[in-house]
């Protein structure tokens, strides 16, 4: 997994702290009940992003990076991979999620994104531009989601998306990388001792070799899960990548809010 329980997500710049947060149940179209999280900013810019966890699913990382998305003007929401197999029990460290994660379909993620974009476009904003952004498995189906044109994203953020495990039964990341609809940023550790940075540079180049709009860059020297306000040795890495992440959906928002 990517976070442990003492895991907090580094602090933007400018975050006012203003943000209120909710635990939500939703319902996906063949009836699974999933563990949600909605952020919803004290002054809203129009856009919004859905938040793909780690492999562990919806824990406390992942509702306070709602939170602080919240804070900079861009609404949240968070879900739950594991509602079918795990139901809403806890995600904390004891969670035992490898037996879900292999039980995980991508048709039935794909149904809990529609019901969680579904719940963010008409609490947060019907017509902003919507982004997910992913973190390890999350990142994968980041990518995996984005090959979807019925989403509508405006664009892809990924945190060091695994890019060589078959997904859900899916194929890999770097597999179906040439099928992507959107815009992707991609952000990666260089010392990510599960993510060799000849399999980042695979995936560039066949963005490149597709003339789709995208942003990759290497962190030199750091680990998987660098994110991490825990990590003083990263902070510089940490707010480079909040603002990439910023100028990113600020430059792909400004013509869908």
């Amino acid at each position: 997994m990517c976070y442990d329980d003492n895991a907090r997500p580094p602090v933007p710049d400018g975050a006012d702290g203003q943000a209120q947060g909710e635990d939500l149940v939703l319902t996906a179209a063949d009836g699974n009940r999933f563990a949600a999280y909605f952020a919803r900013p004290a002054a809203p810019t129009g856009a919004q992003v859905i938040i793909y966890p780690d492999v562990r699913g919806l824990h406390q990382f992942y509702k306070e990076l709602a939170l602080r998305f919240a804070d900079i003007g861009i609404a949240a929401i968070a879900l739950d991979y594991f509602g079918r197999t795990a139901g809403l029990t806890a995600r904390d460290d004891s969670f035992e999620f490898w037996p879900h994660v292999q039980q995980l379909k991508l048709e039935n993620f794909f149904l809990d994104v529609r019901a969680a974009l579904d719940y963010l476009r008409s609490h947060a904003s019907a017509e902003g531009a919507t982004y997910p952004v992913g973190f390890c498995m999350g990142g994968s189906l980041t990518i995996l989601s984005g090959c979807d044109r019925s989403f509508g994203f405006a664009g892809l953020v990924a945190f060091y998306a695994g890019l060589s495990r078959p997904i859900a039964g899916n194929g890999t990341a770097l597999e179906r990388a040439d099928q992507l609809a959107y815009p992707l940023l991609g952000l990666f550790g260089g010392a990510d001792q599960g993510i060799p940075v000849s399999q980042v540079h695979e995936l560039e180049e066949k963005l490149r070799r597709r003339s789709l709009e995208h942003q990759i860059h290497i962190y030199e020297g750091a680990p998987h899960s660098f994110f991490d306000r825990r990590y003083s040795e990263y902070a510089e890495a940490c707010a480079d990548a909040w603002q990439r992440v910023r100028d990113f959906i600020a430059a792909h928002s400004h013509n869908r809010t």
